[in-house]
Formats: C-alpha cells, sequence, structure tokens
C-alpha cells in the first residue's frame, strides 16, 4: 500500500513538474497568475486631468513668454532713460568755462537774505528745511518706503521655519567689548542728539545726527543681543515712531507754505527768532528732529532685518 502510494505521489509530482516546464500549471498547485486587469477610470477625470497638464504647460510658456518681455521691456526702457540722462547733461553748463556765472541770483538770496528770513546761522540747514523742505520730505519718504519694502521681502510669516544660524563673533560675551560699549553707546547717542538739536546753528542735521543715533543703536544691538535690542526699539515702535515723524514733518510744512505765501495775508505764529540761539529758526529744528528719526529707524531696522532675516 505504501509503495503504491509512492508511485501516485511521484506520477502526480512528475505531471506537475512537466505541465509547469509547459506552462499549463503551477507548481505549487496555486492559480495561474492572474493577468493584471486595467482599473476602470472614469473618463471624466482623465480629462480633468488633461485639461490641467494643458493648463499648466500653457502657463509655464506665458511666464516664458513674459520674462522675455519683461527682459527686452527693461533693457528699451534703460536705454531711453540713459540717452534722456546723456541728453540732459548735454545742454549743462560747461564746466569751468569762463562765461558760466558762478553766482547767480538764487545764490545770492540764500546768503545775503537766508539768514533774516529762515532764523538759521547754518545756510545749508534753512535751504533744504525751509526753501527746499517739501524736497527733503520726499528723501524721507524714500527711506521709508524702502524700510517698508524690507519689512514686505524680509517677513517670515508665511515660510518655511528658519533655520539655526549661529553667529562667529559673539560681543556680549566679550568683557572688553561690552565695558567699552557702555561708555561709547551714551556719547554716541548724545553726541547725535546734538547734532539733531544744534543743526540750524552748527554743521549737521537731521540726516547725519539720524546716522549717528543709528549707529548708536546698532552697536547696542551687537553688544546687548537682539533680544535686548528688540525690547528698546522694536518693530511696532519703529513703525510709530516713523509714521508720526513723517506725519509731523507733512503738516509742519503744509502750515508754512499756506502762511509763507505773502498775497492770501496769513502770517505764520512761529516766528525765526534771533538768529544763533537754541530756539531759532522757526520749525526747522523740530524738522531736523524728525528726519533724524526717519533716517536712524531706517538704519536701525535695517541692520535688525538682515541680521537674522526677521525682526519681531
Amino acid at each position: 500500500m505504501k509503495a503504491r502510494r509512492r508511485k501516485t505521489m511521484k506520477n502526480k509530482f512528475s505531471e506537475k513538474f512537466s505541465s509547469w516546464l509547459l506552462g499549463e500549471v503551477d507548481l505549487t498547485e496555486k492559480i495561474a497568475e492572474e493577468k493584471e486587469q486595467p482599473s476602470a477610470v472614469n473618463p471624466s477625470k482623465k480629462d480633468e486631468e488633461e485639461e490641467t497638464k494643458i493648463i499648466h504647460s500653457l502657463e509655464k510658456k506665458e511666464i516664458k513668454l513674459s520674462f522675455k518681455e519683461y527682459k527686452v521691456l527693461s533693457v528699451i526702457f534703460c536705454v531711453i532713460l540713459i540717452g534722456i540722462l546723456t541728453a540732459t547733461v548735454y545742454f549743462l553748463p560747461t564746466f569751468a568755462k569762463s562765461d558760466v556765472p558762478a553766482v547767480n541770483e538764487v545764490y545770492e538770496h540764500y546768503v545775503s537774505q537766508g539768514r533774516d528770513e529762515t532764523g538759521a546761522v547754518n545756510t545749508v540747514a534753512g535751504m533744504i528745511l525751509d526753501y527746499r523742505a517739501f524736497d527733503t520730505l520726499g528723501e524721507s519718504f524714500v527711506l521709508f518706503t524702502a524700510t517698508c519694502a524690507v519689512l514686505i521681502l524680509m517677513d517670515d510669516k508665511h515660510k518655511t521655519p528658519k533655520k539655526e544660524m549661529h553667529e562667529t563673533v559673539n560681543y556680549s560675551r566679550d568683557p572688553i567689548v561690552k565695558s567699552i560699549a557702555k561708555i561709547l553707546i551714551p556719547l554716541i547717542l548724545v553726541f547725535g542728539a546734538y547734532i539733531l538739536v544744534n543743526g540750524h546753528l552748527s554743521p549737521g542735521g537731521g540726516f547725519s545726527g539720524g546716522a549717528i543715533l543709528g549707529a548708536g543703536f546698532i552697536l547696542y544691538a551687537m553688544v546687548y543681543g537682539e533680544e535686548q535690542a528688540l525690547k528698546v526699539l522694536s518693530e511696532r515702535k519703529i513703525k510709530a515712531v516713523t509714521i508720526c515723524a513723517l506725519s509731523f514733518y507733512c503738516l509742519a510744512k503744509s502750515y508754512s507754505f499756506f502762511t509763507g505765501n505773502e498775497f492770501n495775508g496769513v502770517h505764520s505764529v512761529i516766528s525765526a527768532g534771533t538768529p544763533g540761539d537754541i530756539l531759532s529758526g522757526g520749525l526747522i529744528m523740530p524738522l531736523n528732529i524728525a528726519v533724524g528719526l526717519v533716517v536712524c529707524c531706517t538704519m536701525y531696522s535695517f541692520y535688525m532685518l538682515f541680521k537674522r532675516g526677521r525682526m519681531n
């Protein structure tokens, strides 16, 4: 009985092996490999996928085309601008020519009557903050616009988390730098304030004084760290100070523009004062302070933003 069973088992195995060789049956008595039936795909989905692919390809082509147009238009604009500037320079008076007047009526008016009309001993301060005050306002707005642009570009609220950055030099841990900074920072800030307040009496003014104040705050941020510096001047404080300074400048010069006209009969209640006094010059000293605050906040915000790519 056992021998018969073995023979039958051998016969079955040989049959299975031969059928497996011929590709008819699987050796492991499993079902033959099922042919992969293609999954039923909704034709509407296929159409949507094809449409999205076409749209994406068209968008890429439009972007490439617009980028090429942008390059061409940029080159054309630069060429036109260069031509206009070159033509303007061509019509300017020749330098060091004998028949070109070195002194004209504007220069004579500034030198002879500027001190009495503006009350400022510093003729340059009287010129840029009285005769050309709106031009200086435009320069201040340029700085404010640059600050806003940097704030927008460096804003990382909707971006990926910022990677940790390791400073090569940590000035806050250096006792020599820290001890020297304790002496220098107050002196720098006081000197900058002096340049602002005394700008209508001596060389200086809003731009130079604001640059000195900004350098003092930058040194403070370098020595005492970013967190401590933001407690003193945060982004919110910088925005508030800049907006208040520019608003005051606009209101003050609008008042001067309206009351400075001899034809409307309205005279300013703010007198020019006695030239040489600290409170002389009318609105020149407050305007110097406003311009200095804008310059200081611009320098400080640029440093803090570019240092780590953010401010708050």
